[in-house]
């Protein structure tokens, strides 16, 4: 490192005084801590120390290599340290196993719970299927108890006997004379008196009838409760054509006065589904 001198009085300079000359402090290591260090401002203010540059660079250099020893043997000091942690730590075998035995426990707890809500979830899958196959038996029940009261009402309506039981011949009709009276202007211009049934009567007895039929075929014909009804929807089917028989053999012979109620009778046939039923009961007639 460069050294200073201070001449005498006349501008002389001794070098045998040159070892009593005062040198530049070493810098503070604290500087360099501060949180708020700044290089260029820091070096701004060594402007009035007594040193070459030269000096200050070397200075400065011998510094950082001393950190950077430093901070080797700190590296070095703590990674023996962290190699001889293990072979450091004794006694700690018991809470090692204290902590496996209990982790081991808290997992055959874990799947003690996973196993109750997996037969929990299985339990509840099995009640909602019975929930839902109840449900579909409820509803089928619903279907045939409206099969078995629409046809009742059908039979009831056409006096027909079905299930064993006499249709009663006092019980009044459920459709009143009133709605004769009621009746479309055709049906008003024809001949009610040979006691010929109202094509309104006639329309609605074949659309409960297939109202009837629907309901089955949704349900199945299959069905044994279906099977069973059977009969008793071939006669009420029968007993409707024999009525649309009466009014068309009825309807036919009146002339031009009587083919409105002709042609509703022909539609209501058509309606039924039994084209084939009408065509026959003409060329009977016509045979006739």
């Amino acid at each position: 490192m460069s050294k200073f001198y201070f001449g005498n009085g006349s501008g002389d300079i001794s070098s045998d005084d040159e070892d009593n000359l005062p040198y530049p402090e070493a810098l503070p290591r604290s500087d360099f801590l501060a949180p708020n260090f700044d290089a260029p401002a820091y070096l701004s203010t060594l402007s009035e120390r007594h040193q070459t540059l030269e000096d200050l660079r070397s200075d400065l250099r011998e510094r950082s290599q001393a950190l950077s020893k430093e901070l080797l043997d700190l590296v070095n000091t703590n990674y023996e340290q962290f190699l001889s942690l293990g072979s450091d730590l004794k006694g700690g075998e018991e809470k090692v196993e204290d902590v496996r035995v209990g982790l081991l426990g808290f997992k055959r707890g874990v799947e003690d719970v996973r196993g109750k809500v997996r037969e929990r979830k299985v339990e509840v899958e099995g009640l909602l299927g019975e929930k839902k196959e109840v449900s579909k038996q409820i509803a089928l029940g619903r279907k045939l108890l409206e099969v078995d009261a629409r046809l009742e009402e059908l039979e009831d309506r056409l006096m027909v006997a079905s299930l064993g039981r006499a249709a009663n011949g006092g019980d009044e009709d459920s459709w009143t004379d009133s709605e004769d009276e009621e009746d479309d202007e055709d049906d008003l211009g024809a001949d009610t008196g040979h006691g010929g049934t109202s094509t309104r009567k006639l329309q609605r007895l074949v659309t409960d009838c297939l109202q009837v039929e629907r309901l089955s075929g949704n349900v199945g014909k299959d069905h044994p409760f279906i099977s069973a009804q059977q009969g008793r929807m071939l006669r009420v089917r029968n007993t409707i054509l024999l009525d649309l028989s009466t009014a068309l053999k009825q309807a036919a012979p009146m002339g031009e006065g009587g083919k409105p109620r002709l042609i509703k009778i022909l539609s209501i046939y058509r309606d039924f589904g039994a084209d084939g039923d009408a065509i026959k009961v003409l060329k009977d007639m016509k045979s006739n």
